[in-house]
């Protein structure tokens, strides 16, 4: 006991800590492939059953930011506690929602609640631990960070196969519950938070009310730009959508920035930003989980729309790589605990990354579901060696009066980073696919001894099989354009996988722009 209060053991807090949010990350992804049969069991369209996931993220991108103001005036702890409560509630609520409307409305609910997780989650580990554990504890996190999302479309086609689209919200409701038990037990706010609340108290409120304003619609154009840009041909759209969308965003994050760098109580505080270590540590979080989204977006497509695997097999080729950034991370661990520069660590985890991305950009139509493993285990594992270490590096030099909401952008720009990565994915793979589709018929014309060659045989092969002549020569033909087609797509796969390598590389220049980052027995993180 101490002060009243009992003390509990900090790998205790952090179990308890970390639940929730792999709770919350897991919800970001797991719906992803059960769209199709949400908009069957609804009675909905497939493009407008999307929604489903743009909701949740612009809600959640909205609460992210300004998760340190609130959790300020409420209390870290009361935040965290209502966050997971009302998370469970809202996931309930999906699972019962009868109409896509609903469901809509219930995944604003969760986006909102559940925004309030990771920021929460991740100050409390900072607070927990000495500074010589911060290795250990950020590795604890990084693992529902990294996990959650490679599991995610997995466990939801194995729920969505076996049982109902249901279930993939209804489950959140045991793990929840036990999540809000544990944190209630052991989640105490440290002395310096209460102080701060009870000055705060005295004051009068001043509620930001333009600068929320401002925000959600920022974050409410980027977030529907980024998942229908596409869909809408971007700048090409005929109806002005993603032009206004692209004019409010813009107009509207000027005004944020502008209003919030000169309110005296701002909702959102930019001021982390002026620390070298946590802006470059912000981008280079923002870069890398697009990588990841993106890849884990490209693979499985490839997987279902080239090879015939259902969501469920496509999510086992995937999943081997959680188990090696486990392992990854727990190395990283024991070597922050040793006192190596983060630096390096995070420079060798982009290495892997790039070269991932490029194994994978080198395959073709002719490989094993094993072929596929090891190229992905690389990059997940890379990204096991990235995420600890720059989690240490990006606050070490973090004041402590703004670690709420350092937390909170850093983790508003990882998530970002994963709808920016999805979008771009599929902006790329479509439009490159057109591209090869027209390079590859350039030399498909009757002067070709090779596509002479190939008519022949496929028509001689196909007239023994139905014994006419016409036919035979139409279906040639049709596989012919068929064939085109695959090679076309699989080209486009494999050209995002180059183009993420290679951002991958660039992001390791950004680490040598880096203060060194070495936690020692005696620092102090975060140091006023």
């Amino acid at each position: 006991m101490a002060g009243g209060r009992r003390v509990f053991n900090p790998w205790l807090i952090a179990l308890a800590v970390v639940v929730p949010t792999f709770m919350e990350v897991l919800d970001t992804t797991i719906a992803n492939v059960a769209l199709r049969y949400i908009a069957g069991g609804l009675s909905a369209a497939v493009t407008d059953s999307e929604w489903v996931l743009t909701s949740y993220l612009a809600a959640n991108a909205i609460i992210l930011p300004i998760s340190g103001w609130i959790a300020g005036r409420l209390g870290r702890r009361n935040y965290f506690l209502l966050s997971i409560a009302m998370f469970t509630i809202s996931s309930v609520l999906c699972g019962m929602a009868t109409s896509l409307n609903q469901l809509i409305l219930f995944r604003v609910m969760q986006g909102l609640a559940g925004g309030g997780l990771q920021p929460s989650s991740q100050g409390i580990l900072l607070d927990t631990f000495p500074p010589e554990k911060q290795g250990a504890a950020q590795t604890l996190f990084g693992v529902a960070a990294l996990i959650a999302p490679v599991l995610g479309p997995t466990l939801g086609g194995y729920i969505t196969d076996h049982y109902s689209w249901r279930w993939i919200f209804y489950i959140n409701l045991p793990v929840g519950a036990l999540a809000f038990f544990l944190c209630a037990m052991t989640v105490r706010d440290p002395e310096y938070l209460r102080a701060a609340r009870e000055e705060s108290r005295k004051l009068p409120v001043r509620f930001d009310t333009l600068g929320l304003a401002l925000l959600s619609l920022t974050f409410a154009c980027w977030e529907i730009l980024l998942s229908k840009g596409q869909e809408w041909d971007w700048l090409g759209d005929p109806f002005g959508r993603v032009q206004t969308l692209m004019f409010l965003f813009v107009g509207g994050l000027a005004a944020l920035i502008f209003w919030e760098t000169r309110h005296a109580n701002p909702i959102v505080s930019f001021r982390p930003l002026r620390e070298r270590n946590f802006a470059i540590a912000c981008l280079i979080i923002f870069c890398a989980f697009g990588v990841l989204y993106g890849s884990s977006t490209v693979l499985p497509a490839m997987l279902e729309s080239l090879f015939g695997y259902d969501a469920f097999h496509a999510g086992l080729v995937l999943s081997p790589a959680g188990l090696f950034s486990i392992l990854a991370m727990v190395i990283v661990g024991a070597l922050l605990g040793r006192g190596l520069d983060a630096r390096w660590l995070i420079a060798f985890g982009l290495v892997l990354l790039a070269a991932g991305n490029l194994w994978l950009s080198r395959l073709n139509l002719d490989i094993s579901p094993g072929q596929v493993v090891w190229p992905r285990v690389v990059m997940i594992a890379g990204l096991g060696f990235v995420f600890a270490p720059l989690n240490v590096a990006a606050y070490l030099y973090t004041p402590r009066a703004l670690r709420g909401a350092a937390v909170g952008l850093l983790a508003l720009l990882r998530n970002e980073g994963g709808s920016v990565g999805v979008s771009i994915s599929q902006t790329i793979t479509e439009r490159r696919e057109q591209f090869h589709v027209l390079r590859l018929g350039e030399n498909l014309d009757p002067l070709n001894p090779a596509l002479s060659d190939y008519l022949a045989q496929a028509q001689t092969g196909l007239l023994q099989y139905n014994g006419d002549p016409v036919a035979a020569q139409q279906m040639a033909l049709q596989s012919l354009d068929n064939l085109r087609a695959q090679q076309a797509s699989a080209l486009s796969y494999f050209d995002c996988f180059l183009i993420f390598a290679v951002l991958a590389v660039a992001l390791t220049f950004l680490v040598l722009t880096m203060k060194r980052s070495v936690v020692e027995k005696g620092t102090h993180i975060a140091a006023e």
